[in-house]
């Protein structure tokens, strides 16, 4: 419980320091980076499969949400929807893997994240494409998730409920299927475990999970587009969970909180900084870069004196 008591006490310093409505804003991201972060700790963390296209699926719960909340259909019908079509994504994703594994199968997972992105793109009478499309408010029945305290309580049931359900996979039997294919293949498959059916539930599932994430990026955004969804993001889902630790659920959220709030930090610190220097282009990225090797360092450094590994 160290965890969430510490992020507890944070919240209430980084109001009284940014703001609360600010401050509010970047929990509220940071429990939705969360969310999708669970389904690529599904994923990489307990399945042990690589995957380079999970920003795909979170573009897939995000624009199912936005397309039915448009036509006015209330959360408790859109979010399923948008979750489903995340799981198929996920099962699509998860094809190569019955003939493909290891790097060759990651590769396969970029190029599906290519081609959705591309869909989303070109398919511009559904999604207006590259222009992109605004989002209507969370909510339903009279009542909007306009405030940045509503965002944030919304959010944060999202990610408990999030939460609960993957805590209960890792505790039931496919959970020790995962693990068991994560340390070893053959002896899981010398077990009966079915290899190809496994992992293909990983995906789906975890493809579920990132979409429940992007449906509640969209509405918080307020507008979204192809773009968002890219590589970069992908990418930022992969180091999230390795730097929060990927074997672990709570991984997910610690890496979400360095990736949404270290770089917010870094610009109010920049801004709070004499001298012309600190203006310069790139300033930013680079002590981002730096904060990463940081720690990166510091968890290797904490894992040599337990004598484990950064799982």
């Amino acid at each position: 419980m160290a965890g969430p008591a510490l992020a507890a006490l944070a919240l209430p310093l980084a109001c009284l320091l940014l703001g609360t409505d600010y401050a509010l804003g970047q929990a509220t991201l940071v429990a939705t980076y969360a969310i999708a972060g669970l389904g690529v700790v599904l994923i990489v963390g307990q399945a042990g499969q690589i995957v380079l296209g999970q920003g795909a699926l979170v573009a897939l719960g995000a624009y199912a949400e936005a397309l039915l909340a448009a036509v006015g259909w209330p959360p408790l019908l859109s979010l399923p929807v948008a979750v489903a079509l995340g799981a198929c994504g996920g099962a699509i994703a998860s094809l190569p893997a019955r003939r493909l594994g290891g790097l060759y199968f990651g590769m396969s997972t970029l190029a599906f994240a290519l081609v959705v992105e591309e869909v989303l793109t070109r398919w511009s009478g559904l999604t207006q494409g590259a222009a992109g499309m605004l989002v209507p408010a969370f909510g339903g029945g009279g009542w909007r998730a306009q405030t940045p305290l509503a965002q944030f309580l919304v959010s944060l049931v999202a990610l408990a409920l999030a939460w609960m359900a993957c805590r209960r996979l890792l505790r039931s039997r496919l959970g020790r299927a995962w693990r068991a294919i994560r340390e070893d293949e053959a002896a899981a498959a010398a077990c009966g475990i079915d290899l190809a059916r496994t992992k293909s539930a990983a995906f789906i599932l975890g493809g579920g999970v990132s979409a429940f994430g992007g449906a509640f990026y969209a509405h918080w955004i307020g507008f979204i587009s192809p773009e968002q969804f890219g590589l970069m993001l992908s990418f930022e889902l992969l180091m999230l969970v390795f730097l929060g630790g990927v074997g672990r659920l709570s991984g997910a959220l610690w890496g979400a909180l360095v990736i949404v709030a270290v770089p917010q930090l870094i610009a109010v610190a920049r801004d709070a900084l004499p001298g012309e220097g600190v203006g310069s282009a790139g300033l930013e990225t680079a002590l981002f870069g730096a904060v990463i090797v940081a720690l990166v360092l510091w968890r290797l450094r904490g894992e040599k004196r337990r004598g484990g590994s950064l799982r």
